[in-house]
């Protein structure tokens, strides 16, 4: 099985990066831009945000988020609402000693585990490539004010 993560050789702006003898580079501090030098930091994170891939990136998002929220939350509240409204119901055996709520319950722990697993999936088919390259461009385009 091979995983395609796109972060792997991602380092955050400094972290690791070598100088060209084999040590790393000093960072230098920030420096505030100058008036009339060009955009601020603040400006290229709102034209980031207004791009269309940024705008791609958090649809992606919410389409898969909110669907699931909504899912997980009726199927968390349709639990509490039979165990308060129907305890005859969800105390009727299964098997053995096992009843229906016991079950919903033990339902509910691997429902947790599988949207979690689709979530990280999600991320990582449909929005990590999109992200780490909106990040790269953020830090090109913000490298210039820190100079």
């Amino acid at each position: 099985m091979e995983l395609d993560d796109p972060w792997y050789d991602a380092l955050a702006s400094g972290w690791g990066e070598l100088d060209g003898t084999g040590t790393p580079a000093p960072v230098a501090p920030p420096t505030p831009a100058a008036p009339g030098r060009g955009p601020s930091a603040a400006d290229i994170y709102l034209e980031v945000q207004r791009s269309a891939a940024f705008q791609e990136v958090r649809s992606r998002y919410r389409r898969f988020v909110v669907p699931a929220a909504l899912a997980f939350f009726v199927w968390y509240l349709a639990y509490v609402v039979a165990a308060t409204t129907a305890p005859g119901l969800m105390a009727r055996p299964v098997a053995g000693a096992v009843n229906i709520a016991m079950v919903a319950g033990l339902g509910q722990f691997l429902t947790t585990f599988l949207l979690t697993w689709a979530y990280a999936r999600h991320a990582r088919l449909r929005r990590d490539r999109a992200a780490l390259d909106l990040r790269w461009d953020t830090q090109e385009l913000t490298r210039g004010i820190n100079r």
